[in-house]
């Protein structure tokens, strides 16, 4: 029970535990959070881009080289001076991040572009193949349908193998013609 007076009993007290390593430390916090899981877990905010001041549109008070200037004045200038070198570096970072993100995304295209035409040359050999395939095995059913119809036509007369002979060129010279001239061996 707790003895401190004003608050309730229902919480016991934790023992206090010094994380000594990292790791340690990421344990103990990620048993916090598990501890009630129905809470929600504090996500912090990304730290805001420093940016700095734009130059003032009119000066008052210019700087000038005359003599007799007093010695707080170097300060002043000096303070001037390095304020104007870091909105110029800061200008300088951002033109830089722009230039390598333009880069970066026509890297992207090029890339991509790169990607569909070798997909667009394999789609082509594929479609190839598939042809090559097709009248391989058209020449396949045309040989077998010229066997049965030989079996048949070995009893008929000399005469009707000439008449087969002269529509089995016709039949060639067809197949010359629908077939691609890769399939035919010419070039």
């Amino acid at each position: 029970m707790n003895n401190k007076p004003g608050k309730p009993g229902g919480k016991e007290a934790q023992p206090l535990i010094i994380a000594k390593t990292p790791a340690e430390e990421q344990r103990l916090k990620l048993e916090k959070l598990m501890r009630n899981p129905d809470k929600l877990a504090p996500i912090p905010d990304r730290p805001k881009e420093w940016n700095p001041r734009a130059p003032p549109e009119f000066v008052r008070d210019v700087m000038g080289s005359s003599a007799g200037a007093g010695s707080g004045e170097f300060h002043v200038y000096r303070h001037l001076r390095r304020r104007e070198y870091q909105r110029q570096d800061f200008l300088d970072k951002i033109s830089e991040k722009q230039t390598k993100d333009e880069e970066y995304l026509e890297k992207l295209e090029q890339n991509k572009q790169a990607a569909e035409e070798r997909t667009a040359k394999r789609r082509k050999k594929r479609e190839k193949m598939k042809q090559k395939k097709l009248l391989a095995k058209k020449a396949k059913l045309e040989t077998k349908s010229k066997k049965e119809g030989d079996d048949k036509s070995s009893e008929s007369e000399e005469d009707d193998e000439s008449k087969d002979e002269d529509d089995e060129d016709e039949r060639e010279a067809e197949d010359d013609a629908e077939a691609p001239s890769f399939i035919m061996g010419k070039k």
